[in-house]
C-alpha cells in the first residue's frame, strides 16, 4: 500500500467515526453528544455518502457497518471520553486525533491544555470545517501535523509540553494501525514523556493479523459503506505485548473485553455474537514511577 493510499484510508476512517458520533449523537439515548461530528461528514469530499442518522441506513441498527460496528465505537468513545474526565490531568494529548472534538465537547476545567496530533491533511480539513463553525473551545488546543512514525515528540515539546505534568494519553483507534515497531516507538515515547501520575487508554485487537479477521463476514460491507476495506487498513504484523511493557515501565495497566462495558454502561455492541469485536481490549492505567526500560 503506498503512502498515498494510506492516507487516503485513515482519513476515511476518521470520517467514518465522525459519521458513527453523529449517529449517536441523534439517538435519544446516545452514547455521545457530538455537534459537530455531522459537519464533518457533510463537507467532506467522500467517494460514499456516510449517514448521520440510523434512520438513514436501510437495515438500521442490524446493519454490520453503522449498527454492530457503530455500536462498538460509540461505546468506545463514551468510555474514552469518561476516562478523560476521570484522569482529570493539567494535560491531554490525543495521538492520531482524528476527527475527534473532545477539546470542545468535554466541559474540561479552562487550565486543561490538549494536544491533538495527526496527519496534516486530516487536521487541515477538521481545522477548516470547525472555523467555518465558528467553534470556539474553553481549553486550549493545539494541533500538531506530524506522523506518529515520525518525531511527533520534538513537536509536542516545541508546542509547550511539560515533561512535569501529570497526562492523559489516548490512543483510541489508533494502535491496531501502526506497524509493530512504531507503536513499541509511540508507548516508549508516552513513557518517556509521562510524569508520575499520568493516565493512559488504548486499544488493541487480538488476532487482527490473522486470514479469520481480516476476512470476517462483519467487514464485508466497509467497501461500500465507506469506501475502504477495513481490515486491510490495519497492520497485518505480529503485535507487540504493550501491556506487559508498560507494566514493566512502572505503569498500572488493565485491559478488558468489550463486552464488560456494554454490560457497564447497557449499550454496545452485544456480547453473544461471536466476532472480531470480542477479541478488542480497551486498556487503561496510570504511571507510578519514572522508572522506564520500554524500547525506543
Amino acid at each position: 500500500m503506498t503512502d498515498a493510499e494510506l492516507a487516503e484510508g485513515v482519513s476515511t476512517t476518521a470520517l467514518m467515526i465522525a459519521a458513527i458520533r453523529a449517529i449517536e449523537t441523534r439517538r435519544p439515548d446516545g452514547l455521545v453528544r457530538d455537534e459537530y461530528a455531522e459537519h464533518f461528514v457533510r463537507k467532506a469530499r467522500s467517494g460514499v455518502e456516510m449517514p448521520t442518522r440510523i434512520e438513514d441506513v436501510d437495515a438500521g441498527d442490524e446493519d454490520p457497518v453503522w449498527g454492530r460496528l457503530g455500536a462498538y465505537c460509540g461505546l468506545r468513545t463514551r468510555v474514552f471520553d469518561d476516562a478523560v474526565r476521570a484522569a482529570a490531568t493539567p494535560q491531554i494529548v490525543l495521538l492520531g486525533a482524528g476527527l475527534d472534538t473532545r477539546a470542545l465537547r468535554l466541559d474540561l476545567p479552562a487550565a486543561v491544555r490538549v494536544f491533538e496530533i495527526d496527519r496534516a491533511d486530516v487536521l487541515t480539513f477538521k481545522s477548516t470545517i470547525l472555523d467555518a463553525v465558528g467553534a470556539t473551545a474553553r481549553v486550549r488546543c493545539d494541533r500538531l501535523s506530524v506522523d506518529l512514525a515520525e518525531d511527533w515528540d520534538v513537536a509536542l515539546l516545541a508546542a509547550g509540553f511539560s515533561v512535569d505534568l501529570p497526562t492523559t494519553w489516548i490512543a483510541e483507534g489508533v494502535l491496531p494501525y501502526l506497524p509493530r515497531p512504531v507503536e513499541e516507538r509511540v508507548l516508549g515515547l508516552v513513557d518517556r514523556l509521562s510524569a508520575p501520575g499520568s493516565h493512559i487508554g488504548y486499544e488493541i485487537v487480538l488476532g487482527q493479523e490473522s486470514p479469520e479477521f481480516r476476512n470476517h463476514d462483519l467487514y464485508a460491507g466497509t467497501v461500500e459503506a465507506i469506501g475502504s476495506h477495513l481490515p486491510s487498513l490495519l497492520d497485518g504484523g505480529a503485535r507487540p505485548d504493550s501491556a506487559g511493557a508498560l507494566r514493566a515501565a512502572g505503569w498500572e495497566i488493565t485491559e478488558r473485553p468489550v463486552a464488560d462495558y456494554t454490560v457497564r454502561y447497557g449499550r454496545g455492541p452485544d456480547p453473544s455474537v461471536d466476532d472480531p469485536i470480542r477479541q478488542a481490549r480497551w486498556g487503561f492505567g496510570h504511571k507510578k514511577s519514572r522508572v522506564s526500560c520500554l524500547r525506543l
